[in-house]
């Protein structure tokens, strides 16, 4: 019996450890990225342009300093809306658009994602990651970027566009050329397919919005930490 209960505590932290290895290297991204962000004091959110207020390790967008007004301050289920006041760290490439590419997706999604090598390190990839609004980054979900007819105007003076019937958001003008980046070096680096129409809307992006001096000091920043560089910031 007791060797019973042995076996059966030894699976079961077995299990646990394997869950916690396989979620490491994005909690891991996102612990460091904090401790980089905040000896930035001038950083802001990266669509709406709000000053970040960190306590602790949690991210407290003002909302005072870039206009942004929630779409929804109280949820459908009557509570106060917390995701519009804590910042998140928003996947500008969607974990479902280069997770889908691979085949563990193909077999049971995300869940089962997570103890696939290749995924963990898209996942975690700290050039993809990007401080944003909470409510923002659940509102684009896995939505793709595009342009959106109409300019709905849905976050106060925040130039962030969502329309969920489309399923499309369209990002800020000085935002669109570090999106078309990001999606370049995601391809290139992981082998991801971009359609031609993505590679057509990215590189107009990319041509309009030029590379700024915190977008250099961003890679910088992240290559000390991670090890490599995004070369189309470069």
């Amino acid at each position: 019996m007791k060797r019973q209960i042995s076996l059966l505590l030894s699976t079961v932290l077995f299990a646990h450890s394997a869950n916690t290895l396989a979620d490491q290297p994005f909690r891991s991204a996102k612990k460091k990225l904090v401790k980089a962000y905040q000896q930035h004091p001038n950083a802001t959110t990266f669509y709406c342009g709000c000053s970040i207020n960190w306590v602790g390790k949690k991210g407290i967008p003002d909302a005072s300093s870039c206009g942004y007004t929630p779409r929804r301050q109280i949820t459908k289920k009557g509570n106060p809306n917390q995701r519009a006041g804590r910042v998140e760290w928003e996947h500008v490439v969607p974990a479902y658009w280069f997770g889908s590419q691979l085949q563990c997706w193909q077999s049971g999604g995300r869940k089962n994602c997570k103890k696939d090598p290749q995924f963990r390190k898209m996942e975690g990839d700290m050039h993809n990651l990007r401080p944003a609004i909470g409510e923002l980054n659940g509102d684009r979900s896995n939505y793709r970027f595009s342009m959106i007819e109409g300019e709905p105007r849905l976050y106060g003076h925040c130039d962030f566009e969502v329309s969920f019937k489309s399923k499309k958001a369209e990002p800020p003008e000085e935002k669109r050329g570090d999106i078309a980046r990001t999606y370049f070096y995601m391809a290139d680096r992981y082998g991801l397919n971009l359609s031609s129409q993505q590679q057509q809307l990215f590189n107009a992006w990319s041509n309009s919005d030029p590379v700024d001096t915190w977008e250099h000091e961003r890679n910088s920043m992240i290559e000390r930490i991670q090890g490599n560089s995004n070369h189309f910031i470069n």
